[in-house]
């Protein structure tokens, strides 16, 4: 064990010890940290140890297999196969039990391979698999092997300290894809870090759903309300009881506080926001963990409880999961966890199969990643450590829960549907006003062609743009619309306000982050791609020319809302203020592949 006593002025040196860099913030902290680097040390599975196991009573585990290596994410078909990624292997192994005996019935068979395969996911006959930057997706045959893989997606941002993507598809029928931060804390250069991702079944299209999660790998849907939730990996080095693992609903275009907050509101000492935010003001837009868990237990794949063969009490409740701590001491985790819902909402995370810590937790026999519930109800569990998939069933005498019906797809489709199908910004009743504003750019015409530069296949940089000023401006805002758009649409590529009343123009290439200093104080709110500042033309190629309005509103007050606000936000709060508007409208067309870079 190692043992730092360390005050905020050199938490910088312990943290660039795992290579991660911080800007120092200089607002005068001085926080004392005592951290702990505890690794306890492998052992073998043997059936005394597996035999310690404990659960609640009438329920039992044993191994539905072993020696599999580096086994990670479980998917179950609707006849029964399993799944399961090798992160170290790069593949996907299938094991079946058709005989019923909770046993897989001979040795796995290998039927995907690619490089740092890890999340899975099953729709419609098909299973998809993700790697660092790829989706794929291959026809399951009628014995469970694979047909030809075939890339989806091949764009997911690079990876760093997590690097394991996990996917599922929601009610909704959309595949969601969570993406881990690069680091234990840091302002990431990639927007998609540190999110989870709402991506069309065919990969075409995607947005960011919600933002500022360190490393949501486990999140599945609530059964009884549609609700999305997520087990989210608290920072680490901030102390044996900090930052606990933190149970969140997600929720389109929420921001959850990753880097600068943590737990119910908690400023992290070191990282400072960009743009001058203040973390305070982070916190005021982010939204609050809903439960807590023990820190560094490191939460896994998540599952809500969905069969029929464990007692009437766990029907609508989860489990998780926990791999296990190595900055605690003493260690946490290397357990599955069961979250208790009531009338849709979660109540406690507590303890359900524990034991794999043994010897007074310096040492342990598996650290739980994979989580399914399999054809007959019961749970498997894949160890990466060992290489075993366990299987908990229950033989107990209770009444036993009724198979779930399949969430419902309202709460996640509202979401989606959101500010969808409405008018232009300048066509709202939101934005009357008498004043008429003409608005021009160097880089094109009005009803003319937008330069590639400034498109999303190619540079995505925001062209310059200049309006006449207005009498008793006090400040203007930019709305910028595409309605050819699908099926967003009218979808927003750019909203910006709080634009100085003396500022009449903005120059290329403006920051895509929350708020500017240049010009000071603009703010940026968030786009349909779910990023902050300007989201370049990117209709799908070959469409026929899309339409992209500039809009420029000027108004006779500065606008009272956090960056995070979407465009119908914006719109409330200036309605009633605007005193002039105007547009400048460009085309774009992509009739050709983009080069491969």
């Amino acid at each position: 064990m190692v043992q730092k006593l360390v005050r905020a002025a050199s938490v910088a040196a312990a943290m660039l010890s795992c290579g991660v860099a911080f800007a120092q913030q200089g607002d005068g902290s001085e926080v004392q940290i005592t951290t702990n680097i505890f690794k306890p040390n492998k052992l073998a599975p043997t059936s005394d140890r597996i035999g310690q196991l404990k659960l609640p009573e009438g329920f039992s585990v044993e191994p539905f297999a072993q020696g599999l290596g580096n086994s990670r994410i479980i998917a179950v078909s609707d006849k029964g196969f399993v799944y399961v990624s090798r992160r170290e292997e790069g593949d996907v192994l299938l094991l079946k039990d058709e005989d019923g005996d909770g046993k897989a019935d001979a040795a796995p068979v290998q039927v995907a391979a690619r490089a740092q395969t890890h999340g899975l996911a099953i729709k419609d006959g098909k299973l998809y698999l993700v790697t660092v930057k790829e989706v794929f997706v291959a026809d399951i045959k009628d014995d469970g092997t694979l047909g030809p893989l075939e890339m989806i997606i091949g764009d997911l941002p690079d990876s760093g300290q997590h690097p394991n993507r996990v996917m599922a598809f929601g009610p909704d029928g959309m595949l969601y894809i969570s993406v881990g931060s690069t680091c234990n804390a840091c302002n990431e250069s990639n927007a998609e870090n540190a999110t989870v991702l709402r991506a069309t079944p065919d990969g075409k299209s995607r947005t960011i759903f919600a933002s500022g999660l360190r490393n949501t790998i486990g999140f599945d849907w609530q059964p009884e309300t549609g609700e999305l939730w997520g087990l989210d990996h608290g920072i680490d080095l901030l102390g044996d009881e900090v930052q606990a693992e933190e149970l969140n609903r997600l929720e389109q275009g929420k921001q959850y506080g990753w880097p600068h907050v943590f737990g119910s509101g908690d400023i992290y000492p070191q990282s400072t926001p960009v743009g001058g935010l203040t973390k305070e003001q982070w916190r005021d837009q982010s939204e609050p963990m809903v439960i807590g868990y023990t820190a560094h237990a490191a939460p896994m794949q998540l599952k809500f409880y969905t069969g029929s063969s464990f007692p009437a009490e766990y029907a609508g409740d989860a489990f998780s999961t926990m791999r296990g701590s190595w900055n605690r001491n003493p260690a946490s985790g290397y357990e599955i966890v069961r979250v208790h819902f009531e009338d849709g909402q979660p109540k406690t995370i507590e303890p359900f199969l524990t034991g794999f810590l043994t010897d007074s937790g310096k040492t342990h026999f598996a650290r739980p990643v994979g989580l399914a519930i399999a054809k007959d109800g019961s749970l498997l569990m894949a160890d990466d450590a060992n290489g075993v998939i366990y299987r908990i069933a229950y033989s107990g005498n209770a009444q036993k829960a009724a198979s779930a019906k399949s969430a419902p797809a309202s709460v996640m489709e509202a979401q989606a549907k959101k500010g969808v199908g409405v008018p232009l910004a300048l066509d709202r009743p939101e934005t009357d006003g008498q004043g008429k504003i003409t608005v021009q750019s160097e880089a094109f015409d009005t009803g003319a062609s937008i330069p590639l530069k400034h498109s999303e296949y190619a540079d995505g940089v925001s062209p310059a743009i200049r309006w006449n000023a207005v009498p008793d401006a006090v400040s203007y805002a930019i709305i910028m619309e595409d309605p050819d758009s699908s099926p967003i649409k009218p979808f927003v590529h750019w909203l910006a306000w709080n634009i100085p009343g003396t500022v009449t123009s903005l120059p290329e290439g403006l920051q895509e982050q929350l708020r500017l200093v240049e010009p000071e104080g603009v703010l940026q709110g968030r786009n349909s791609s779910g990023t902050h500042g300007y989201f370049g033309p990117k209709p799908p190629v070959g469409d026929k020319a899309h339409r992209y309005h500039f809009q420029v509103l000027a108004l006779d007050s500065l606008v009272d809302i956090p960056p995070t606000s979407d465009r119908d936000a914006l719109l409330a709060a200036i309605s009633g203020h605007v005193i002039g508007k105007g547009e400048l409208m460009g085309l774009y067309q992509q009739k050709t592949e983009p080069p491969k870079q």
